[in-house]
């Protein structure tokens, strides 16, 4: 019998992360070259207690309860449905340029003031000259935490005949309307005190998306985030309408601008508004645990009732390296 037939599970394995504390007792390595090598120490628990969760043929939500512990993988289950809307949705790999895990609702950022630089950022020091700096520091404001969630009310004599397959489509929504939230959250923050450049008329030109892009030098326009309104608006200046991008459009929902850059909409950003940044220089995101749940409910009352959320917050580091066009 294989090490993973043999490993009790226990509520007690959610106090941290559920999958490391399995992998300890059950590591991926000791499977290299066999018929179990490229799964992890959860898939091959489903494994083991031959749980199908997708395809045609998945089994029913009542599998996951059938002994005690087979239902202690049912959270892990859900929380992976939801991270995995997330990242189907997930925009803020376009406007994030680092993720930090923190184990508190406040955090601290790091400022930066490049205001010592003059004209060059390396000048020529001349003989007896002080040399211009930078100054990184703790910023004045804190950066809070803010938890987005949802409480999935329901009973298990509800569920229980229904198909894990259908199941995992209702939580990859929730996670994918999280994963829109936070990307707002995120905009929200980078408009705050961003510079700010007229525009030419009343709707945006590519006269001013130009304009955006040589003032936010010596950056570099990675991602333009406008409106939904606008979205269409400016899909259709003439400019973005050549050959090859529309055939990437068509063929894969990417749209690619004659800037270079990613165009995405977000509600944060208002009327005719336009928001400019370099996504490797502008935004820290923190975050607090990830996606967590409420694991002994789901064990214990067989899902009567429990809450999806997720800790996260945003703090911006160059203020440069974004511009907001009103």
């Amino acid at each position: 019998m294989s090490d993973f037939e043999t490993i009790r599970l226990e509520k007690g394995m959610y106090a941290g992360d559920f999958t490391a504390a399995l992998e300890k007792q059950d590591p991926s390595e000791n499977y290299r070259e066999t018929p179990l090598e490229g799964m992890d120490a959860f898939q091959r628990q489903l494994k083991r207690f031959d749980i199908h969760v997708s395809g045609t043929h998945s089994d029913r939500i009542e599998k996951f309860f059938n002994s005690a512990d087979s239902s202690v993988l049912f959270p892990e289950y859900i929380a992976r449905a939801v991270k995995q809307g997330m990242k189907d949705a997930d925009m803020l790999a376009n406007i994030v340029a680092t993720t930090t895990q923190v184990d508190a609702p406040d955090y601290r950022p790091l400022t930066v003031d490049c205001s010592g630089g003059g004209a060059s950022a390396f000048p020529v020091i001349g003989e007896g000259t002080q040399i211009p700096a930078y100054s990184l520091k703790n910023g004045s404001e804190l950066v809070t935490l803010q938890k987005r969630g949802r409480t999935i009310n329901t009973s298990y004599e509800s569920l229980r005949f229904h198909r894990l397959d259908l199941f995992t489509v209702f939580l990859k929504q929730l996670g994918a309307q999280l994963a829109r939230e936070q990307f707002n959250d995120a905009v929200e923050v980078l408009l705050e005190g961003a510079a700010a450049l007229d525009m030419s008329g009343a709707s945006i030109a590519y006269a001013d998306l130009l304009e955006l892009w040589a003032e936010l030098r010596p950056f570099k326009l990675s991602t333009l985030i406008v409106s939904p309104e606008s979205m269409t608006e400016v899909m259709n200046l003439p400019q973005f309408r050549d050959a090859a991008g529309g055939l990437n459009f068509h063929g894969t929902g990417n749209i690619i601008t004659p800037l270079g850059a990613a165009l995405l909409s977000s509600a944060a950003v208002a009327g005719a508004s336009a928001l400019a940044l370099d996504k490797d220089s502008a935004l820290e995101m923190v975050t607090a645990g990830g996606v967590l749940l409420e694991s002994n409910k789901l064990i214990d009352r067989q899902l009567d009732s429990a809450s999806i959320t997720c800790l996260a917050g945003f703090a911006k580091i160059f203020p440069d390296a974004r511009k907001i066009l009103i």
